[in-house]
């Protein structure tokens, strides 16, 4: 799966980008139509350690996924990003199975 990696206002390191790739590719396994996603990566200003922001839209045949996520590290983030989306791909596919 291609994965687009856009930070903002600051340079993502070469492991972090790695390490999104391979987790946002074990979604591969639920679900195997997934065409890309865009993953957007932020830096609050603010005096708070949870101020990395995570937004991950993944695209999918028909619809759009998206999950959002505020934690003190951004491999935090995407772990927690990637388990919602597990669950929206299981639900989404449930769906699809009872039509």
């Amino acid at each position: 799966m291609k994965v687009n990696v856009q930070s903002v206002n600051f340079n993502a390191d070469v492991k972090l980008i790695q390490f999104i790739q391979e987790r946002l590719d074990k979604l591969e396994v639920f679900y195997s139509k997934i065409i890309n996603a865009d993953v957007y990566l932020k830096v609050q200003k603010t005096s708070q350690p949870e101020n990395k922001i995570i937004e991950v839209r993944l695209f999918v045949p028909g619809d759009d996924l998206v999950a959002s996520k505020t934690c003190k590290t951004f491999e935090q983030c995407i772990d927690e990003c990637a388990v919602a989306l597990e669950r929206q791909i299981k639900k989404r596919k449930e769906k699809q199975n009872a039509h």
